[in-house]
């Protein structure tokens, strides 16, 4: 742990340097990229100083034995205990994390089996994401959006983005929705259901980050078929008027991104060119997991009941991820976006990839 920690300390100090220096913030997106290595290294820094102190004072303790024992041996044993904690940190701090935990995130949200009632449903999940992304002062953005007929979501690309506070990777929203990936199943009474009878239906969930630099993945524009049509859903004069909205297929994969947001054909492909790359980067280290441990699920098999990772059950006004044996009965609070506790406990026990 010391060479690995010495280095960090060296490369901490090295960066404050050059964050004080005035040139760095003409180049924008140095300075970004230098401030965000500062803000991860930071708590590692506070923690070896602290211990660093805290061995000077059980230093100094011990050298006062002899003029008070009384108070040298509280002092030994406090600083003694202090010292294990610092160091308990310290190695959780150095312990290897995943390393897309500081960047942004791309949500899909598929309705699945459940008809309208899984658009419906599909909806409220775009809803509790927004409300819980809000209520971190995270920035939301709607890249692309099919409705159905009654106001729900048959299919929705979100794009959620940390914004100041802390900017420490274990504050990314990465590291926060990293697990949301997969099949929610919800057992309600349907809107549609005149009988007041409970129906179970599902939406599907695909989670993956979006680099704040522009992936390592180069795109052939000869494997794009590239679709323009007109923006549906709100967004002004200009976008619903136009064919501005662009959807690219990337041939070799199959894989689908829209974008519909930005006012012009040119910004929406720039867009989900940058989607698209993120998307691929993330199917080659699946790709490269599964190959080191095969076996590793897919985020979403099949939009299908009973693959589901999570039930919200409306009733019972419970939520349960299946994953943990996580169980509360606080989904309406769920749903206005009070998600952290749930969230912690999947960091706490799921592996990236679970």
């Amino acid at each position: 742990m010391t060479n690995s920690l010495d280095e960090l300390i060296a490369e901490y100090e090295s960066l404050q340097q050059r964050w004080a220096d005035p040139s760095l913030q003409e180049d924008v997106a140095a300075a970004k990229k230098v401030g965000k290595r500062v803000a991860a290294l930071a708590p590692i820094y506070e923690a070896h100083a602290l211990r660093e102190a805290a061995k000077a004072d059980l230093d100094a303790a011990h050298e006062l034995a002899e003029l008070d024992p009384e108070f040298a041996r509280e002092e030994v044993e406090r600083l003694t205990g202090r010292i294990a904690e610092l160091e308990a940190e310290l190695a959780e701090l150095l312990a290897p994390r995943d390393p897309h935990d500081g960047e942004d995130i791309v949500l899909e949200v598929k309705a699945g089996a459940g008809g309208e009632e899984s658009a419906l449903f599909a909806g409220d999940l775009i809803r509790m994401y927004t409300k819980f992304a809000e209520r971190r002062r995270w920035r939301i953005e709607v890249l692309s959006m099919a409705e159905s007929d009654l106001g729900g979501v048959k299919d929705a690309t979100i794009s959620i983005k940390r914004t100041g506070g802390d900017q420490t990777p274990a504050q990314g929203v990465w590291a926060w929705l990293k697990h949301e990936g997969g099949v929610h199943r919800v057992q309600r009474v349907p809107a549609t259901e005149s009988q007041g009878r409970i129906h179970t239906s599902a939406a599907g969930v695909l989670a993956y980050p979006e680099p704040e630099d522009a992936p390592e993945i180069v795109i052939d524009e000869s494997e794009l078929r590239v679709d323009v049509y007109r923006s549906s859903g709100k967004g002004g004069q200009g976008v619903n008027t136009t064919d501005s909205a662009v959807r690219l297929t990337h041939l070799p994969t199959g894989l689908v991104v829209t974008c519909q947001n930005e006012r012009s054909q040119i910004q929406n492909k720039a867009r989900a060119m940058v989607v698209l790359a993120a998307r691929l980067q993330t199917l080659a280290e699946e790709k490269a997991a599964a190959d080191a441990a095969s076996g590793r699920k897919e985020q979403i098999r099949t939009v299908d009941r009973s693959e589901r990772i999570r039930t919200y059950n409306f009733p019972e006004n419970r939520i349960a991820d299946h994953r943990i044996g996580y169980k509360a009965s606080n989904l309406d609070m769920v749903l206005e976006g009070d998600l952290e506790p749930m969230l912690s406990e999947l960091r706490l026990k799921l592996k990236p990839g679970e």
